[in-house]
C-alpha cells in the first residue's frame, strides 16, 4: 500500500528528540535569496513556532524555503517583547495536505541552529 501525505517516516530513534520543548510563538524571520540578475533579495516574514531545543526549531510557514537556506530568525526570550538574532539552516521541509493544490499553502520547516 502506497504511503498518504499524512504518513510520515518515524526517526528508528527519539533520543534526539526527547529535549525539545512546546514553543507556540511568532516568530520573525529574514532570507536571503541570492538571484542570477541581481546582488541578493531579502523576504521578511512572519511564522509560527511549534517546538524548540538546544539544536534548532520546527517552524510552520507560508512558504517553502529550499533546504541549505539560511535564515535570521528572533528566536523568543522570557521577556516577550524580546528577541535574540539567530542563523539558522533550513534541514528539511514538508508540505501540510491541505489548502489549495496549485502548491500555495503551510509547510513545516525544521531548522538547526548555527553556531
Amino acid at each position: 500500500m502506497g504511503q498518504t501525505e499524512w504518513e510520515w517516516p518515524m526517526a528508528v530513534s527519539q533520543k534526539s528528540h526527547s529535549e525539545r520543548a512546546a514553543l507556540l510563538r511568532e516568530i520573525r524571520y529574514e532570507m536571503t535569496r541570492p538571484l542570477k540578475s541581481s546582488p541578493s533579495l531579502t523576504h521578511s516574514g512572519q511564522a509560527l513556532s511549534l517546538n524548540i531545543s538546544s539544536g534548532g526549531m520546527l517552524l510552520l510557514m507560508d512558504q517553502s524555503p529550499e533546504v541549505e537556506q539560511v535564515l535570521k530568525i528572533c528566536v523568543p526570550t522570557p521577556i516577550l517583547l524580546a528577541g535574540t538574532p539567530t542563523l539558522a539552516e533550513v534541514r528539511w521541509t514538508k508540505r501540510l495536505p491541505l489548502g489549495k493544490p496549485n502548491g500555495s499553502g503551510m509547510y513545516f520547516v525544521g531548522l538547526r541552529f548555527m553556531f
